[in-house]
């Protein structure tokens, strides 16, 4: 069935997102690992992203384990560094697809606070037709309750979506609702799918 619109998951397909490397970067690999091994910033960052404050969880999170409270609070003060850089072809495919008429959605599990640092520095997170955020509707990928948000949201049939994630587990939660999906493994893999859809005439990449 024809494609109607085309849906983005956002970290790792729009911009980067590497906590692993930049805490590599600030303190070190052997550092990072106790770091991580014994602070469970990953359970609150999943907090943060169904609509938890971002900078008190950190806080509250740095509090809790006091000798890892300046690493924790670079999760909140240096979050940018993370999520950097954007993915820049990722964006011209998403202009292009905007640009030959077709609707262009953000479906993401992303925090209220993180995203509106994200939109400062990615103006291109503002260019959709509609988004779909976790941290605001309070549901996480890969729960079916929030791609069923977007299929009401927009009004489109499930099978007229074609969606790509970097995630296997919300790519087959994707599936199994009926969407058309693409495991996004890099902008050209993506730029190929799209012109073999005939949604671009031409990789513009």
């Amino acid at each position: 069935m024809a494609i109607e619109a085309v849906v983005f998951d956002l970290g790792r397909v729009l911009i980067h997102w590497d906590p692993e490397g930049f805490y590599d970067r600030q303190i070190g690999p052997q550092a990072r690992q106790a770091l991580f091994s014994q602070v469970p910033l990953y359970e609150v960052n999943a907090q943060i992203d169904l609509g938890a404050e971002f900078q008190s969880s950190i806080y509250d999170l740095a509090a809790r384990y006091p000798a890892h409270g300046a690493a924790i609070r670079m999760w909140h003060d240096h979050w940018i560094d993370m999520a950097a850089p954007a993915i820049e072809p990722s964006a011209v495919l998403l202009r292009a697809l905007k640009a030959a008429g077709l609707p262009v959605y953000a479906l993401t599990n992303f925090g209220i606070g993180p995203l509106r640092v994200a939109e400062r520095a990615y103006p291109v997170l503002r260019e959709f037709d509609q988004r779909f955020v976790s941290g605001e509707l309070h549901i996480a990928k890969p729960d079916p309750r929030i791609y069923e948000a977007l299929e009401q949201g927009t009004g489109h049939a499930p099978e007229r979506l074609l969606f790509t994630d970097d995630l296997p587990a919300n790519i087959a939660a994707a599936r199994a609702r009926g969407w058309q999906t693409h495991l996004f493994e890099g902008p050209e893999g993506f730029a190929a799918r799209l012109v073999a859809e005939g949604l671009l005439a031409r990789s513009p990449l």
